[in-house]
């Protein structure tokens, strides 16, 4: 019999026993011969010109193989306002964290004490720490040349803008702008019957992956360079390296090992500064960040400031909104500014908008993507203001954004038309589960519970991929893609080319080579890699069954359209007498005088039309009034996941990302005091949920098909996260009858303003 259907089944993940019992090794766990090892020197200063630095101390240690500034690098075009070209200080520090020497030695504990030797002498100079105050005019400068916002990783991500460019005079740290615009906001709020105005704030928030970013390089005597790393992307971090290092592409090999999480936070940092030292030394090198140094020196979620302003009609439709958005870029640009601008002016219907965003520069770390990037900050401000204009009219949540919901053919704020979207599904599923629920039980004493609702979506990446699939001697099948597997997508592949050629997914096995050998697959991030690589997998499947029915037509002498698959051997039609093994096949084609072609089916993808997601969400809270605490009790998530390929996978996607969404809205912080100094360093300062504070989460799946997406799934990994604190904040809302505009909602705060009303 032919094999059941795998797709819609919810299957192990393949690499599950290996991580289980421990087996798996990390980058951090690789040891090379002759291996060295660094530890980095970093600024205590937000802003500073580096004067001297006097190693010799440090030099003096046993053991100590080098120390290095960054002009002691054999990096031929280094440029300060990129950090993969110039991954040490070179004359000015511009955040604390920032590194500015590296010492090298025999042990990681001789290169610590090293490290601790160097002095470094400093000119403070004067900080902007907080980005409003950094658009001033007068603010003091945190580059030269503000220049453009880089969005070489955002497109990676998917989160790359398109508006216009404001045409405005800009303050110097103002890097970028977006500027979407539509009708005649005067006019929109004149025909408005409410006007809600409100500025809301996010903060910047680590990704929270347990691994710590690590690189271990090499050079060989040829001079080419091998970096293991923990990375997202595979050969976005080949080419970030070559180009550091001056080499063309094929003398970097870039091997990237399991991901210990990175939830798009894992791109290129560490990399480039690896392979300099390694060619300088002419021995690997192994560079492996404390947790501490994970929140100084790397790429976090970076804050956002809404200043919002929406209309709405009597009969409950938008009439304007206007917005001015800004996000903190930090040190080096790539801030999810036009995503969040985007997404904030489409989600909903508006005659009338008018959104400008900054992209601002600070002296903070640079920014990077986190799960959604953008998008969580713009739903936060955009779905309280929904709440609001809601009970302000008096109507149900649910209703009111059904009321004013896109749908497909509507215009986003680009212009550009919504495709076939479940945005729509999601929010009438959701009302009726919210229906269907058991009533939260009241409120008792200083005990008051609360629900909320809200929504978000993501556009989901796009990015050309390639795929082989390998038949093998033993009648297996082989998957080679240059995907890393951060989520469980290997286990989707093997399910979509179990689907595709007719093999049991127990006997197909996916591989990930490095760059020497894999073929090429954009990082993993944006929601695409099952999008695009499945895609590609799905058609090199079908090419390898085709290549094999051509070899068993042959052989048996038969047509190709009178065969079938059956119990992994090709037999005509009807016909059980006369059928061959798969294996027997395989076997012909790959040994000495054979007569049949290797079945290798090859697979390619360039697809340029995204499949939006959407993912609706209620949680009810318990707020203790005398403490501030609050508690979420439930949490739902109605998502649109196209087709739902491993439910359980999928599940498990979205109750991370709840999980996640309850840190960004009540505890998740990286605060900074008015000198640039970063208060919560560790995880003792850092708060983030533990298993205790995760409620029970109920994923509800519905199913609107991708034209495009393999079997007609989409990617599910961003959309889950987007609206996760914005319903968490209108249920506190709900329970304490107080708006509250910043995240996270602390304690402190909830315990104030519940004081005020009392």
């Amino acid at each position: 019999m032919p094999p059941a259907s795998t797709i819609g089944q919810s299957l192990p993940r393949v690499d599950g026993g290996e991580k289980a019992a421990g087996l798996t090794r990390f980058a951090a766990d690789l040891v090379q011969p002759g291996m060295l090892h660094a530890r980095l020197v970093l600024s205590h200063h937000a802003h500073a010109r580096v004067l001297k630095v006097d190693a010799r101390a440090a030099r003096a240690v046993p053991g100590v193989v080098g120390v290095f500034t960054g002009r002691d690098l054999p990096l031929p075009h280094q440029d300060p306002s990129d950090r993969n070209r110039c991954p040490l200080a070179l004359d000015r520090v511009r955040f604390v964290g920032h590194p500015v020497v590296a010492v090298v030695a025999e042990s990681e504990a001789v290169a610590e004490d090293a490290a601790a030797l160097v002095e470094v002498e400093y000119e403070i100079l004067p900080a902007a720490v907080d980005a409003l105050e950094a658009m001033r005019p007068e603010a003091p400068l945190v580059r030269e040349r503000a220049g453009e916002g880089d969005d070489a990783e955002l497109g990676q991500h998917g989160a790359a803008g398109g508006g216009s460019t404001l045409t405005e005079a800009l303050p110097p740290n103002v890097a970028s702008t977006q500027h979407f615009t539509r009708g005649d906001i005067v006019k929109g709020f004149a025909e408005a019957h409410i006007v809600i105005e409100r500025t809301y704030r996010t903060s910047m928030v680590h990704q929270g992956y347990l691994e710590p970013r690590v690189a271990v390089a090499s050079v060989d005597a040829l001079g080419s360079v091998t970096v293991w790393t923990t990375t997202q992307a595979l050969f976005y971090t080949r080419s970030e390296v070559a180009e550091a290092l001056g080499l063309p592409e094929h003398q970097v090999r870039i091997v990237a090992t399991p991901l210990g999480g990175g939830f798009g936070g894992k791109f290129v940092l560490l990399e480039p500064l690896a392979a300099a030292l390694t060619v300088a030394l002419k021995r690997p090198v192994s560079l492996v960040l404390t947790r501490t140094e994970e929140f100084l020196t790397t790429t976090p979620a970076p804050p956002s400031v809404f200043e919002l302003k929406t209309g709405v009609a009597k009969d409950g439709r938008l009439t304007a909104l206007q917005a001015r958005v800004i996000f903190d870029a930090g040190a080096f640009t790539g801030a999810p500014l036009g995503i969040a601008c985007l997404m904030l002016g489409s989600w909903y219907r508006l005659p009338h908008m008018d959104i400008r965003g900054y992209e601002v520069l600070t002296h903070k770390p640079g920014n990077g993507a986190y799960r959604a990037p953008g998008a969580v900050q713009a739903a936060f401000a955009l779905e309280s203001q929904m709440d609001d204009m809601a009970r302000a009219l008096g109507m149900d949540a649910l209703d009111f954004r059904l009321l004013n919901a896109s749908d497909e053919g509507d215009l986003m704020a680009n212009g550009n038309k919504w495709p076939r979207i479940g945005l729509r599904p999601c929010l009438e599923r959701l009302k009726s589960e919210r229906d269907q629920r058991k009533a939260a039980a009241p409120s008792q004493g200083r005990l008051r519970r609360g629900v909320g609702v809200a929504l978000g979506g993501w556009l989901g990446g796009i990015e050309p991929a390639n795929a082989v699939c390998r038949l093998e001697r033993d009648g297996t099948m082989s998957i080679i893609v240059g995907t890393v597997d951060m989520s469980g997508t290997n286990t989707t592949f093997a399910q979509i080319a179990s689907e595709a050629f007719g093999l049991d997914p127990g006997l197909i096995r996916v591989v990930n080579p490095d760059t020497e050998a894999a073929p090429y697959a954009g990082s993993s991030g944006g929601s695409k890699i099952t999008y695009t690589v499945g895609a590609a997998v799905e058609k090199a499947a079908r090419d390898a069954r085709q290549q094999l029915f051509a070899i068993a037509a042959r052989h048996l002498e038969a047509a190709v359209e009178d065969l079938e698959m059956v119990d992994r051997a090709i037999q005509v039609r009807g016909v059980p007498s006369k059928a061959v093994p798969i294996a027997e096949l395989a076997k012909a084609s790959m040994q000495f005088g054979g007569k049949y072609e290797p079945v290798y089916g090859r697979g390619a993808t360039a697809t340029i039309v995204r499949s939006p997601a959407f993912a609706a969400h209620l949680a009810e809270v318990e707020v203790d009034t005398d403490t501030g605490q609050v508690r979420v009790l439930d949490h739902v998530v109605v998502q649109d996941v196209g087709r739902a390929l491993n439910p359980a996978a999928i599940e498990g996607q979205i109750q991370g990302a709840a999980a996640q969404g309850l840190g960004w809205a009540l505890l998740e912080r990286m605060s900074y005091d008015p000198q640039g100094q970063l208060l919560s360093a560790t995880f003792m300062d850092y708060a983030m949920p533990g298993s205790e504070q995760v409620p029970p989460v109920r994923a509800v799946l519905v199913e609107v098909p991708s034209e495009h997406g393999p079997f007609g799934a989409k990617g599910v990994g961003e959309p889950p996260v987007v609206a996760a604190p914005a319903a968490i904040a209108n249920a506190v809302r709900d329970a304490t009858g107080h708006r509250f505009t910043e995240l996270p909602i602390t304690t402190q705060a909830v315990r104030h303003a519940v004081g005020e009303t009392r």
